[in-house]
């Protein structure tokens, strides 16, 4: 099983085991670098092709019963950390390897005076590719497997859930200064190259898979940019480049298990889909923006409920009981859900999951919890979005 999952399983053996392993790797990304043209490269279309020798097996064969029998005993975090740990070494062996090629090749054509560089400069370029094709083979399989571990189901057919794992490998997504973080954890010369590679227009990136592909080029095109200290230099962004994208990954995977965890306790309750999930909407409305957290637990919620119509239901009943131009006017239905104060908690769940309160939440969850007699406590609400915040 997973025979080409591109990172070391078991124990991480000795590094002569692992160079061996990169080496049968590389040997496989050789052969997908030889049908790419170099115009596929330049252009991006490389990247399409990367996923599908990626993915397309790859899935079929790595699920949670294969991380149990790998790592009988330990917990889903350890898994985690031990797969992180695995692709980091895996990617500076990796980067070692490649990188002396890439330098060895220019060295000649300098020693030749540009002789040799009909021979060594198209040995430099597939180097360069091999490189390329390898860190972004790992952190889309290393992306992959916390996905899996942290009981997150991703279906690959799904758009947005096949660009979602991209985003994730690659460390598009998230908060800048959690970059400035990783960054300032690695070595002092790392850190300028962190910088660049972890900055440009992520929302470029993501309009097409040709433009996934040129902005990839422009990040890897970094570690080779400095002549001279290339080898010790793509070890260590190597090594970095994998520590941060399995940080990423199981950053956002813990939290969506965690907000699949808290959709699965709300509609586990006695009450109508319909009156949930126009609660909920209710909720989220209320400061006009839906964070990425609230629209996934929307999301869970809706899929437990595997009801359509009662989404859409509750969002034309939202639209005719509350003015939105005048926040704080809601009319509130009568329930007929058995279990009312289970509206309110599903209420309170969808204010905290953003790990912040807004007012204008406050104010609708008061009206909820009236309605439904039952205690409405504003600082418990504020001590459970201060615990989603934390946990994030």
């Amino acid at each position: 099983m997973a025979s080409d999952s591109g990172i070391p399983r078991g124990d991480q053996g000795s590094t002569s085991d692992l160079r061996g392993k990169v080496r049968r790797e590389l040997d496989k990304l050789r052969d997908l670098a030889q049908k790419v043209s170099p115009e596929e490269v330049r252009q991006g279309e490389w990247f399409a092709r990367l996923l599908r020798f990626s993915l397309d097996q790859y899935v079929d064969e790595v699920d949670a019963a294969y991380f149990d029998r790998l790592y009988p005993g330990l917990s889903p975090d350890e898994m985690v950390r031990a797969r992180i740990e695995l692709a980091a070494r895996y990617a500076s062996i990796e980067g070692g390897l490649t990188a002396g090629a890439y330098a060895g090749a220019l060295a000649a054509t300098v020693g030749s005076r540009g002789a040799a560089a009909l021979v060594t400069l198209p040995a430099a370029g597939a180097s360069f590719v091999l490189d390329l094709l390898f860190m972004s083979n790992l952190q889309l399989r290393l992306a992959y497997d916390i996905a899996v571990i942290s009981g997150v189901p991703l279906d690959l057919e799904d758009p947005e859930d096949l660009w979602k794992l991209i985003r994730v490998a690659f460390v598009i997504q998230g908060r800048a200064t959690r970059w400035e973080a990783f960054g300032k954890k690695a070595p002092l010369v790392v850190q300028p190259i962190l910088l660049k590679i972890f900055t440009g227009d992520p929302a470029a990136a993501a309009r097409s898979l040709p433009a996934m592909g040129r902005f990839l080029l422009q990040r890897n095109a970094v570690k080779f940019a400095i002549p001279g200290v290339g080898v010790p230099l793509t070890i260590a962004v190597n090594y970095w480049s994998a520590n941060s994208a399995g940080d990423q990954a199981a950053t956002v995977f813990r939290r969506e298990a965690r907000i699949m965890e808290t959709a699965r306790r709300i509609t586990g309750r006695p009450v109508d889909p319909a009156e949930l999930l126009w609660v909920l909407w209710l909720i989220v409305k209320a400061d006009a923006v839906v964070h990425e957290n609230e629209r996934l637990l929307l999301k869970h919620v809706t899929a437990l409920v595997g009801d359509l119509n009662s989404e859409l239901s509750a969002l034309a009943g939202l639209d005719r009981t509350i003015d939105f131009d005048l926040k704080s006017t809601v009319s509130i239905p009568d329930f007929v859900s058995q279990d009312k104060e289970a509206l309110y908690q599903a209420g309170v769940a969808a204010a905290a999951v953003d790990g912040s309160i807004d007012s204008n939440e406050l104010s609708r969850l008061k009206k909820v919890a009236d309605h439904c007699s039952v205690p409405f406590d504003p600082d418990a609400v504020r001590k459970l979005a201060a615990e989603e915040a934390r946990a994030s």
